[in-house]
């Protein structure tokens, strides 16, 4: 059964997919993050912060299978609740710390890590908090540290998708071309070290299938059928990106601190 939300005609996008069901609500999906685990040559016992870290399923992942320690930031109070529970599930409450907190408010947390990863976090951010959200992360980065993170990209038309993208997500979503994106990251002291672009497929049903497993993408599915107000705003999302599909991508990027 799909969740609840207060107002699905006017919640943020990504409250809408999770009332889908969905789980993974990044432009380049699992692939992206691969890639980025990929680059990132995680060692054991190397530190990770990853910021909006939902309900601890990348920190999980990340700790079974690398031997990293992580700690999430998550501002929702009933996404920390379930991530912590999850976390407790899997036996590594000595490997990853959640933090009910801010992105926006870092300097709270009074230590350095060898990476951050953040996926889909600046795009919805506005110019100005995208550089200080950079900032912010390059100071918890120990010198030489990783920044992982996969973004949407506009390869044209900026101003008209940023006002698009507004309407149909009801969030301030900016993607920026390639070199704006480049061009932030060299200003908040990073070296692009990686900058791979690729389509976005969000709301494919490939991608789909892939990212969520064949048993949620059916779950899905009948969600959206039992529920019209539902089904109407997950399919004006589903058209805005195919018809934008040359324009809209995906930018996954390793950055080092310098």
């Amino acid at each position: 059964m799909a969740k609840a939300t207060s107002n699905l005609q006017t919640a943020p996008g990504h409250q809408v997919l999770a009332a889908a069901g969905k789980t993974l609500l990044r432009p380049g999906g699992i692939a992206a993050t691969e890639q980025l685990w990929n680059w990132a040559g995680f060692e054991a016992g190397e530190t990770v912060l990853e910021l909006a870290s939902s309900f601890g399923e990348s920190a999980i992942a990340m700790a079974k299978r690398f031997g990293v320690r992580v700690v999430g930031v998550e501002k929702n109070p009933d996404s920390v609740a379930r991530s912590r529970e999850n976390i407790k599930s899997a036996g590594l409450d000595h490997q990853i710390e959640i933090i009910e907190g801010d992105i926006f408010n870092l300097g709270a947390i009074d230590r350095q890590f060898d990476y951050v990863l953040a996926e889909a976090i600046l795009t919805m951010q506005s110019v100005p908090g995208k550089k200080k959200l950079l900032s912010d992360i390059r100071h918890r980065l120990k010198p030489g540290g990783k920044f992982l993170s996969q973004e949407m990209l506009a390869r044209d038309n900026e101003a008209e998708l940023h006002q698009l993208l507004s309407q149909v997500i009801r969030v301030n979503a900016t993607p920026q071309s390639p070199a704006a994106w480049q061009q932030m990251y060299e200003n908040a002291s990073f070296e692009v070290q990686h900058f791979q672009m690729k389509k976005m497929g969000l709301l494919n049903v490939g991608q789909l299938v892939r990212d969520e497993g064949l048993a949620n993408t059916i779950r899905i599915a009948r969600n959206l059928l039992a529920n019209p107000e539902l089904r109407s705003r997950v399919l004006e999302m589903r058209r805005t990106f195919l018809q934008h599909q040359e324009e809209l991508g995906t930018l996954i990027v390793c950055a080092i601190a310098v």
